[in-house]
C-alpha cells in the first residue's frame, strides 16, 4: 500500500481483559478492506491503526471491533486518538461486596448442615444470584458476546467455571435429595468473581502507573498563554497562539510553545523533556521548549513550533507509539493465547471425565473443573511482555531516551560493540578556531570572512567553528553560491567571484590539489581544514574541540557492561587519537567518511558482532541505519534522528550507557514475567486438575484458584514496575 495514500488512527477499545481479547480485536481490523497494519495495545486499551482512506472510513473499524464482540468510540474532534486509556471504573467496589459476601456465603457453610438447612440455602442462592449478576456483568456479557461471534477468552473461562458451579448449587438447593452428596459452591462462584476484579483493580492502578510517563508529559502543556500585542497583555486560549506572536512567561509558569526568547533572561528546568536535571540559564536569542518550567526571570519569547510541531508533542507521539508497539518476544506469547483458551476448554472436559470415572462424585468432579477453567485464565501471559515494555519506555523517556519501538529496545539489549562517533557525540561539538595561517596573498581577515561565506549554511562543528570567530570580529560577507556539502569530506561553493574549496586532506587529494610542502602536521587533539580559492591552496584553519566531563566515565561503563568501544569518525589520527585516549577508547578508526563508517559497522556484523553506533551527524546516518541498534544524538541533524532507533535527548555519552543499561534491565524483566506467567499455567493447571490428590491428597478449591489467578497478573505488573525506579549505575 503506498505510504503516501494512508492515514492512521488511534481508537479506544473497551472491554478487552487478556492477549486472546488482543488477538480477536487485531484480526478484527486486519480483515477490514482497505487496513493496511493494526496493532492493539492490551495495556492502554486502544489500537492503531493505518488505513487507505479511499477504500475504508474509520466507522468501519468501529464496526469490525463491534462485531468481534467488543466496543470502541472515534477520538475526539481534532485528535488522533485517546489522551488517556479507557478506564475499567468500579472494580474495586464489586470486588470488596463480591469478597465480603463470599466469605458470608463460607462461614455459613461451615456452620449449617446441607440437609436440615434449606432457608440457608435459599438465602445463599438469592445472595448469588443478586451479587454475582451485579458484580459479574461485565464478564458475563464479554463472554456471551464472545460466544456469539465464535471467539473464546479469559472470560469465557470464568464465566462458563462460575456458572457451572451457580447452577449445580441451585439444582441441589432446588430439588434437595436429587444428589447424594449435595455440596453447594456459592462462595466459590462469589470468592472468583471478587478475586478476578480485585485482581483487575490492581491490574488498573498498576496499568496507570506504567502509563505515569505519559500522562505526566501530556499535563506539561498549558492551556492558556499571556500574549503581548503592542505592549499589552492578554491571557488567550493557547489555540490562539499563532508562529511569531510574542507571549510572556512569568517564573513559575511553562513554556506555552517551543519560542526563542527575545527580551529578558531566566533559568529553565527541561527535566520531564530531556533527563537534564541541571537547570539552564537562558537569555536572549535562546530557544526554549513547550512544558519546560520558567524558573527564576520573567521572560518574552517569539513562538515558533506549535501545537503537534512541538518538541513536548514530538516525545509524547514517539513515547505513545513505542509503548503501544509490539517486542518480538511478544509474538511467542501472542501464539500461545491465540490457542489457549481452547486448550484449556478441552483441558477441563478430561479432567471433569478422569474424576467422574474415578470417584463417581459429580461435586467433586464439578469442583475441580471449576479450578481448572479459573486458574487457566491467560492474563499474566498477555501482559508479561507489553507490561515491562510500558514501563521502561516511560521510564527511558524521563531520562532523555526516547526508545522507537519494542523491536529497537530488543535489539539494543542484545549488541555486543558500541561505534562511537567523536564529534558531538564524546566531544562537545563546538571547537573552537585557534589557528588561521596564510599562504598567498589574502590575509587572515579576507581569508576568514570569504570561508565563513561558505560555511554560514553548513551545520557542521567546524562550520561554526568559522562563523563564530568571524561574528566575534565583526566581519561581514556577501552570500555564498552553488554551496555544495560534501559529507565527511567538506564543501564547495562561489564566494566573491572565487571558486572556493573548504575541506580536508583527503577531499584535497580527490580534487588533485596539491598542499603545500613543508607545513607542520597539525598539534595533539587539533582538526585541521584546508582552505582553496580557484584550485590553489591559500590557508588552513585549526580547530580544537574539548572532551564532554562524562565521556571517560560513560566509556568505563559501557566497557564493564560487557561491550566492546569503537571510535568511528572523519577526523585525521593526530585529532581523534588523544580524544580517544581520554576517553579509554582503544579501537581508534579515523579518517572514515560516511560510506567508510557503513562498511565498518556492516564488516563488524559479518565478523558476528550485534553492532550499536551513536552518532549526531548527516554523515552518521547511513551509519546508524545499517547498526543493529543506532542511537541518534536527539541534538543532532533530523535525519540521524530519522535514521536512529533510539534517540538520545541529551548530547551525553552518559546516556547512551543508560540507553543500554535499561534496554537489557527491560529484557530481563520481559523474559521474567514469560517465565513466571508460563510455569504458573503449566504449574497451576495440573494442581487444580487433580495431580497432587493421589499422592498428598491436595486439592485446589475454585475460590483459591482465582486467587492464584489474579495473584497471577499482578504479581507480572508489580515486576514491570520495578523498572519505574531504574537508575543507571554510577
Amino acid at each position: 500500500m503506498n505510504e503516501a495514500t494512508t492515514e492512521s488512527i488511534t481508537l479506544p477499545v473497551v472491554g478487552m481483559s487478556c492477549a486472546a481479547c488482543q488477538h480477536h480485536v487485531e484480526e478484527a481490523l486486519r480483515s477490514t478492506a482497505g487496513v493496511d497494519t493494526a496493532r492493539v495495545d492490551l495495556m492502554a486499551h486502544r489500537a492503531h491503526v493505518v488505513f487507505n482512506p479511499a477504500l475504508v472510513q474509520p466507522d468501519s473499524f468501529i464496526a469490525a471491533i463491534r462485531n468481534a464482540g467488543y466496543d470502541a468510540v472515534l477520538p475526539r474532534s481534532g485528535t488522533n486518538g485517546p489522551e488517556q486509556p479507557v478506564p475499567q471504573s468500579g472494580s474495586t467496589l464489586k470486588a470488596s461486596v463480591a469478597i465480603g459476601s463470599g466469605i458470608i456465603a463460607m462461614l455459613l457453610g461451615m456452620r449449617m448442615d446441607a440437609a436440615q438447612e434449606p432457608v440457608v440455602r435459599w438465602f445463599l442462592l438469592g445472595l448469588t444470584a443478586i451479587v454475582g449478576a451485579w458484580a459479574g456483568r461485565g464478564i458475563y456479557l464479554s463472554a456471551w458476546r464472545g460466544l456469539r461471534h465464535g471467539s473464546t477468552n479469559m472470560n469465557t473461562l470464568v464465566a462458563l467455571g462460575t456458572s457451572v458451579a451457580f447452577l449445580y448449587s441451585a439444582f441441589v438447593t432446588i430439588t434437595p435429595g436429587s444428589v447424594s452428596t449435595p455440596m453447594v459452591y456459592f462462595d466459590a462462584v462469589l470468592l472468583i468473581l471478587g478475586f478476578l476484579l480485585l485482581g483487575k483493580a490492581l491490574e488498573e492502578r498498576a496499568k496507570h502507573r506504567a502509563l505515569a510517563a505519559l500522562d505526566a508529559l501530556s499535563r506539561m502543556k498549558p492551556v492558556t498563554a499571556r500574549r503581548v500585542v503592542d505592549g499589552i497583555e492578554t491571557i488567550v486560549p493557547l489555540a490562539e497562539i499563532g508562529p511569531g506572536d510574542r507571549v510572556l512567561v512569568l517564573p513559575g509558569e511553562r513554556f506555552p510553545v517551543d519560542a526563542v526568547i527575545a527580551s529578558g533572561r531566566t533559568t529553565v528546568d527541561e527535566s520531564m523533556l530531556t533527563g537534564e536535571s541541571t537547570p539552564l540559564d537562558r537569555s536572549v536569542g535562546e530557544r526554549v521548549l513547550t512544558g519546560s518550567l520558567n524558573y527564576d526571570g520573567a521572560v518574552e519569547c517569539v513562538a515558533e513550533s506549535l501545537g503537534e510541531e512541538t518538541v513536548l508533542a514530538r516525545i509524547t507521539r514517539m513515547v505513545e507509539q513505542a509503548q503501544s508497539s509490539r517486542a518480538p518476544m511478544e509474538r511467542l506469547a501472542d501464539r500461545v493465547s491465540a490457542i489457549f483458551v481452547p486448550i484449556v476448554l478441552v483441558l477441563a472436559v478430561l479432567t471433569f471425565a478422569v474424576w467422574i470415572i474415578a470417584t463417581h462424585s459429580l461435586a467433586q468432579s464439578l469442583s475441580s473443573t471449576v479450578a481448572v477453567l479459573v486458574i487457566a485464565c491467560p492474563c499474566a501471559m498477555g501482559l508479561a511482555v507489553p507490561a515491562a515494555l510500558t514501563v521502561a519506555v516511560g521510564r527511558g523517556a524521563q531520562l532523555g531516551v526516547l526508545f522507537k519501538g519494542g523491536e529497537a529496545l530488543e535489539r539494543l539489549a542484545n549488541v555486543d560493540v558500541i561505534a562511537l562517533d567523536k564529534t558531538g557525540t564524546l566531544t562537545v561539538g563546538r571547537p573552537v578556531l585557534e589557528t588561521i595561517q596564510p599562504f598567498g596573498q589574502f590575509d587572515e581577515r579576507t581569508l576568514l570572512r570569504v570561508a565563513a561565506a561558505a560555511e554560514e549554511r553548513s551545520n557542521h562543528p567546524l562550520a561554526h567553528a568559522i562563523v563564530d570567530r568571524a561574528h566575534a570580529l565583526d566581519l561581514s560577507w556577501q552570500a555564498a553560491e552553488d554551496v555544495q556539502i560534501i559529507p565527511g569530506r567538506g564543501l564547495t561553493a562561489r564566494v566573491e567571484g572565487h571558486d572556493c574549496i573548504l575541506g580536508n586532506a583527503a577531499l584535497f587529494a580527490e580534487m588533485a590539489l596539491a598542499l603545500p610542502a613543508g607545513v607542520s602536521a597539525p598539534e595533539a587533539g587539533v582538526t585541521r581544514l584546508w582552505m582553496a580559492l580557484d584550485g590553489v591552496p591559500v590557508a588552513y584553519f585549526d580547530a580544537r574541540d574539548a572532551l564532554r566531563p562524562s565521556a571517560s566515565a560513560a566509556v568505563a561503563q559501557l566497557k564493564q557492561a560487557g561491550l566492546r568501544v569503537l571510535m568511528l569518525t572523519g577526523d585525521s589520527e593526530s585529532a581523534a587519537q588523544p580524544i580517544a585516549e581520554q576517553a579509554g577508547i582503544a579501537e581508534v578508526e579515523p579518517g572514515l567518511d560516511p560510506a567508510g563508517k557503513l562498511a565498518r559497522i556492516r564488516a563488524l556484523q559479518q565478523e558476528g558482532f550485534r553492532v550499536a553506533m551513536a552518532g549526531d551527524g548527516i554523515n552518521d546516518a547511513g551509519a546508524l541505519a545499517a547498526a543493529d541498534a543506532g542511537l541518534a544524538i536527539g541534538s543532532g541533524a533530523d535525519l540521524a534522528q530519522e535514521a536512529g532507533d533510539v534517540l538520545l535527548l541529551r548530547s551525553d555519552p552518559a546516556v547512551i550507557a543508560a540507553a543500554i543499561g535499561l534496554a537489557r534491565q527491560t529484557l530481563r524483566t520481559m523474559r521474567q514475567n514469560l517465565v513466571w506467567a508460563a510455569g504458573y499455567n503449566l504449574i497451576g493447571i495440573p494442581i487444580a486438575a487433580g495431580a497432587l490428590y493421589p499422592a498428598f491428597h491436595i486439592l485446589l478449591s475454585p475460590w483459591a484458584a482465582a486467587a492464584a489467578m489474579a495473584f497471577s497478573s499482578v504479581s507480572v505488573l508489580a515486576n514491570s514496575l520495578r523498572l519505574r525506579g531504574w537508575r543507571p549505575s554510577a
